[in-house]
């Protein structure tokens, strides 16, 4: 049974690591991982992307478990998305929809070494090619300490876009896990020369400060989950100067590529605007980026609350709607 990344004993470990509680299941026809939650009204199970089945039989074997687990935790309800459409087919009476929280809709490339460029687009494999000329270069770390390229990156988008980004302790925790690669594009502009700290030694013949070479600055960031069989394409961020060198399009080129050669099946873009969608939609650029390559939609259940105690659940939509008043 195929499981998403986040449904994983791999997860697990990086819920331990950031100190969540979780709990691992199997059981006949179905896996799980859940989270404990806490809240102002109490404790609920958050699944992302779970729990994983593909009958109908493994969908209540899984319900029976849970409902079981959240009488042991206390919790008030438990939140699943499901990957699987068995789910919305069979809904649950207790089962109200709640905002999607994983993106209900993704864009996945199959990968396939033999017809791979013919699925990657034209333009961007031109960059991809005389990216070098340009004095680009593409690295990978998975040094926690180097987060920080990707965090100073999103947060110049943050600021753009009026969008929230997760802290560098959750980030670090994240490229810490064994599954986890940052991809850091730099470009190195011959047009500009390092500045020499005060008092370095001069030019014997010019008597002028000697400049210790051209500017080599990071200009895009990626991080990125693999599976045993999927890249998970999470998260990404350029500047200015990266958006005129076309940086997350090389970027992409190489994700895919190096997905490919080290044997992945499938590249999940991870997350496209829903079908019909306005222009002025939040995702509305990046789904047009990703839908350039020749991949395919794929559309999940949705985010749902199974309320299992309705009093308290009104409790806390009423006390969730208060805090995004106040946070206005």
């Amino acid at each position: 049974m195929k499981a998403p990344i986040t449904q994983s004993l791999e997860w697990k470990k990086l819920q331990d690591d950031l100190g969540e509680i979780s709990f691992f299941e199997q059981g006949n026809g179905y896996q799980y991982l859940a989270i404990l939650k806490s809240t102002p009204a109490g404790k609920y199970l958050y699944l992302p992307y779970g729990p994983v089945f593909t009958t109908k039989q493994g969908l209540e074997n899984s319900l029976k478990s849970l409902q079981n687990l959240a009488k042991r935790e206390s919790a008030f309800f438990i939140r699943v998305e499901p990957q699987s459409k068995v789910f919305v087919d069979h809904l649950p009476t207790i089962a109200q929809k709640s905002t999607d929280l994983n993106p209900a809709e993704t864009w996945v490339l199959d990968l396939n070494q033999d017809d791979l460029d013919a699925k990657l687009p034209s333009r961007l494999l031109r960059y991809y090619k005389a990216a070098a000329k340009k004095g680009i270069t593409i690295e990978t770390s998975q040094n926690p300490a180097d987060i920080h390229y990707l965090l100073d990156l999103q947060k110049q988008l943050a600021k753009e876009k009026g969008i929230s980004t997760f802290s560098e302790d959750y980030l670090k925790t994240e490229l810490a896990q064994p599954f986890a690669t940052l991809y850091l594009v730099k470009h190195e502009d011959p047009h500009r020369r390092v500045v020499p700290p005060e008092g370095a030694p001069r030019d014997v013949f010019t008597g002028e400060e000697a400049a210790t070479g051209p500017v080599e600055t990071v200009i895009a960031a990626g991080l990125v989950f693999d599976d045993r069989t999927t890249r998970y394409n999470l998260q990404g961020a350029q500047n200015e100067q990266g958006r005129k060198l076309h940086a997350t399009g090389i970027l992409t080129i190489q994700l895919i590529k190096d997905a490919a050669a080290a044997g992945k099946q499938t590249f999940d873009f991870w997350g496209i605007a829903p079908e019909g969608a306005p222009d002025n939609h939040p995702w509305a650029g990046f789904t047009n980026f990703k839908k350039t390559f020749a991949g395919r939609e794929v559309v999940y259940s949705g985010t749902y609350d199974l309320v299992l105690n309705p009093s308290r659940y009104r409790h806390y939509k009423i006390l969730r709607k208060l805090n995004r008043l106040i946070r206005r």
